[in-house]
């Protein structure tokens, strides 16, 4: 009976009915007979309420079960959409990590004058470096770099203008830096034609694209670019990229160089304002980049152009009236084939007024040390590695490689002789292992040589160890 349908045993207890009303016709004039059967339809009545009472309540269950159900398809199908939401907005999200710790082991001098090297181990927790970046929608992105050198924090330098004589003043904490190296907007709504600003990665040097420890096959970045160029170099401004037919193109303004902070040794590189609380913009810098072919995926050319004028963004405008122009050209390739690995670049910089920048440098309070030596008006460096995969012909994720770099800040002066102490060349061979794709071990060993002939050669060796990955 439960499980009939309510139209059912509805049509049944009219039958029952019927067929009561039938009998009782016939059985009418027995006086007896018809009080029983009227007890009998009492019975069957009070029986036919029952079930009906009993089915109504039984049509009541399954309507709040039925709106029970809808309720829960509905929590289910939010919950889903729910879900899908917040994983939409987590795969906007996408978060990048590398980073090295070295030992080195080299002979040193102590200072430009010293002719006996000293031998010094040394460790380094190089650096760490996060990325974080979020996709807006197809056309907007934006990413934020920040780097941990040499595992510390809190080395500032900060320029007063009003406390003794206007002097700049170091502040240390501890020996390493946090930095910002990237956070940039883009707008991109096409491969060929994008936009982006902010603090961006300027396209010189081949450090500016290939600075992960899996990306070159030295323990330490090449030190022919570091004797030229910021590391990484990165500077706020605004520029235009895109691709068109495996050509790439870059075209940036941003801001310039400090010529106070120019240096013997390592050329403008010093002068790069990271250092500084505030980035001084009356002097901006121009830069155009154009390659063929991709130097992250493998083979590639490229050419890039730097220009831009420094002594506007001195704190001490005053020293010097003279431009301070730099400009900087910066030529590579790649050849990265099968086994076969094969990278180059030279560096070529040209400095105005470099007299007039030392003399000025002299003169300022603050600066160290005291008396400067001279500044390279042209400036040059290269080099060249190579390397051959083993794992195309062993099951040993090894290569092997051997390197050359060549740097020379002082290739020409203003006036005077150009000394040879600053002019350097590294020779170098060693290995990379990878154990898993995303770590690289590696070991290097090789000679400096200084142009400078009473100044005998040195030997170095160093370990890395590195790594990188992408979510």
């Amino acid at each position: 009976m439960k499980n009939m349908s309510k139209h059912v045993k509805l049509n049944l207890l009219a039958a029952t009915i019927a067929g009561v009303f039938s009998a009782n016709a016939m059985s009418a004039t027995d006086p007896e007979a018809l009080a029983a059967a009227i007890a009998k339809q009492e019975a069957e009545l009070v029986a036919l309420k029952g079930q009906l009472k009993e089915l109504a309540k039984q049509q009541q269950q399954q309507n709040a079960q039925a709106e029970q159900q809808k309720r829960q398809q509905v929590e289910q199908q939010a919950a889903i959409e729910t879900v899908q939401a917040e994983s939409s907005k987590l795969s906007k999200f996408s978060f990048k990590s590398y980073g090295s710790v070295i030992y080195t082991n080299d002979e040193y001098y102590d200072n430009v004058q010293d002719t006996t090297p000293e031998r010094r181990g040394r460790f380094d927790l190089e650096r760490i470096v996060t990325e974080f970046g979020y996709q807006f929608n197809d056309e907007w992105d934006m990413e934020v770099e920040i780097e941990y050198e040499h595992g510390g924090t809190g080395s500032s330098l900060e320029y007063d203008g009003f406390d003794e004589f206007g002097e700049f003043e170091a502040e240390v904490e501890a020996g390493g830096e946090v930095m910002i190296e990237k956070a940039q907007i883009r707008y991109r709504p096409s491969d060929a034609f994008g936009v982006k600003f902010g603090n961006i990665h300027l396209p010189v040097g081949l450090s500016s694209t290939l600075h992960k420890p899996n990306q070159y096959l030295t323990v330490q970045r090449h030190k022919s670019e570091a004797a030229m160029l910021p590391a990484v170099w990165n500077e706020n401004g605004i520029g235009v990229f895109g691709e068109i037919a495996n050509f790439h193109y870059q075209a940036q303004v941003v801001s310039g160089l400090n010529s106070e902070y120019f240096r013997t040794y390592d050329w403008v590189a010093s002068g790069h304002q990271k250092r500084f609380e505030h980035v001084n913009g009356d002097d901006l810098a121009y830069v155009v980049r154009l390659d063929y072919g991709n130097f992250k995926s493998g083979s590639a050319v490229g050419v890039s152009y730097y220009y831009g004028n420094t002594s506007g963004n001195r704190h001490k405008t005053n020293k010097m009236s003279a431009d301070g122009t730099v400009g900087i050209l910066s030529v590579a390739g790649a050849y990265v084939e099968g086994p076969w690995i094969l990278r180059g670049q030279y560096l070529n910089g040209t400095l105005s007024d470099s007299d007039a920048i030392t003399q000025a440098n002299k003169t300022t309070p603050g600066l160290k040390p005291g008396n400067f030596a001279q500044l390279g008006s042209e400036s040059e460096a290269f080099f060249v590695e190579a390397g051959v995969d083993l794992s195309h012909f062993t099951s040993i994720p090894v290569t092997i490689f051997a390197n050359i770099d060549y740097s020379n800040p002082l290739k020409e002066v203003e006036s005077g002789i150009a000394t040879k102490r600053y002019e350097n060349t590294w020779i170098s061979g060693g290995i990379n292992y990878f154990p898993i794709p995303e770590i690289v071990i590696k070991a290097e060993a090789g000679v400096q040589q200084v142009a400078v002939s009473s100044i005998p050669d040195t030997n170095f060796f160093a370990l890395g160890v590195g790594y990188q990955f992408s979510l």
